[in-house]
C-alpha cells in the first residue's frame, strides 16, 4: 500500500470507513477525540484504522496500521506497514514494524532499539487531501463518503478556476490543443504516457546521479513542466469533451469557455464513479498531456528544429 502512494505521489486529499477491528478508547483530553487503543496482548488479524484521532498499539497487528488525520504510536508489533495521513509516527524501543513506515503531513520519530523492517518516508509538509483520494480505496473507505465527495468537489472549484484563467489568457492556444485531442485522442493518450514516463525517469536519473545543490533544481524543473503540462492538457481537454456533447446532444457549437466548463462538470462527475471514474480520469489526463506536447501548449512549433540547430553547427 505504500509503494502505491510514493509512486501516486507526481501524485491526492478524511472518511467513514467500517470493518477494521476497534477497541476499547480512553480520552487524553475533553477536546480531543478518544484515542483507539490496541491493548498488550490483543491480536487484530486485520488492519487496524483509525479515523480522527490517533491509533496506539500496545499488542499486535497482523495487518496494517493506519491513522488518517491522527497519530500512530506503537509499542507492540505490526506485521504490515504503518501508515499515517496528516498525523506522525512514534515508535517505541519496543515497537516492532514489519512492513514500511509511511508519514504524510508528519514526521517518524523511532527510539533507540525500534525495528522497522522495511522503509521509511515521510513527506512533512506534503499535501494529506491527495493522498486521502488516492489511498481512500486502498484501505476500503467509501468513495461516497461526504468528505470524499466534498474533497473532489473542491478539486473541481480549483479546475473550474483554471478553466476560467486559461481561457482567458490564452484562450486560441487551448483551443489548439483542444483540436489535436479530439481529432487524434489515441494518438495524443500514447504521447502523453510516454511523455511522463520519461518525465518520471529524467527525475529519477537526476535524483540518482546529481548532487543535492544541483539535482534537487532539475528535480524541480521536471515536476514544473509536468505539471504545466498536465494543467493545460487538462483544460484543453475539459473543452473538448463539452464541445463533442454540444455537437451531439444540442446540436450546436457551444462557445470556448461553456464547453470547458460543461466538459468539466462531466469528468468530474465521472470521477465520483469508484475505479472506472478515477481510470478515465487518469485516461483523459494522459491525452491532455500528449496534446499539450504534440502542439508544443498550443503554438503549434516544433519542439526541436533539427534544421536550425544543424545549420548553426555548420556555422560554427
Amino acid at each position: 500500500m505504500v509503494r502505491h502512494a510514493v509512486l501516486a505521489g507526481v501524485a491526492l486529499a478524511i472518511l467513514g470507513l467500517g470493518g477494521p477491528t476497534s477497541f476499547a478508547a480512553e480520552s487524553e483530553s475533553s477536546a480531543k477525540p478518544a484515542a483507539q487503543i490496541i491493548r498488550a496482548g490483543s491480536v487484530v488479524r486485520n488492519q487496524a484504522v483509525a479515523l480522527g484521532r490517533d491509533l496506539v498499539v500496545e499488542g499486535r497487528v497482523v495487518g496494517d496500521a493506519v491513522a488518517l488525520n491522527g497519530q500512530v504510536r506503537i509499542m507492540g508489533e505490526v506485521e504490515g506497514d504503518v501508515i499515517v495521513l496528516g498525523g506522525a509516527a512514534h515508535l517505541a524501543s519496543s515497537a516492532r514494524v514489519g512492513g514500511n513506515v509511511f508519514v504524510l503531513g508528519g514526521v517518524i520519530e523511532a527510539a533507540p532499539g525500534a525495528i522497522i523492517g522495511g522503509r521509511s518516508v515521510a513527506y512533512p509538509s506534503a499535501s494529506k487531501a491527495w493522498l486521502t483520494l488516492l489511498e481512500g480505496p486502498a484501505l476500503g473507505i467509501d468513495s461516497s463518503s461526504p468528505l470524499v465527495v466534498g474533497a473532489k468537489l473542491a478539486m473541481t472549484t480549483a479546475w473550474m478556476v483554471l478553466v476560467l484563467l486559461f481561457t482567458a489568457t490564452t484562450g486560441r492556444q487551448v483551443l489548439s490543443t483542444s483540436q489535436t485531442v479530439a481529432s487524434e485522442p489515441f494518438r495524443c493518450f500514447w504521447v502523453g504516457l510516454t511523455g511522463v514516463l520519461a518525465m518520471v525517469m529524467t527525475a529519477l536519473f537526476f535524483n540518482l546521479f546529481s548532487g543535492g545543490l544541483v539535482g534537487v533544481p532539475l528535480i524541480l524543473l521536471v515536476v514544473f513542466f509536468a505539471v504545466l503540462l498536465k494543467l493545460w492538457g487538462m483544460v484543453a481537454a475539459f473543452h473538448a469533451l463539452g464541445a463533442w456533447l454540444g455537437s451531439k446532444a444540442l446540436k450546436r457549437q457551444l462557445p470556448p469557455l461553456n464547453a470547458a466548463v460543461a466538459g468539466l462538470l462531466v469528468l468530474s462527475a465521472i470521477k465520483l464513479v469508484p475505479v472506472a471514474g478515477l481510470l478515465i480520469w487518469h485516461g483523459a489526463t494522459f491525452i491532455g498531456v500528449g496534446a499539450a506536447l504534440v502542439t508544443k501548449l498550443g503554438r503549434r512549433e516544433r519542439w526541436f528544429d533539427l534544421a536550425e540547430f544543424e545549420g548553426a553547427a555548420g556555422r560554427a
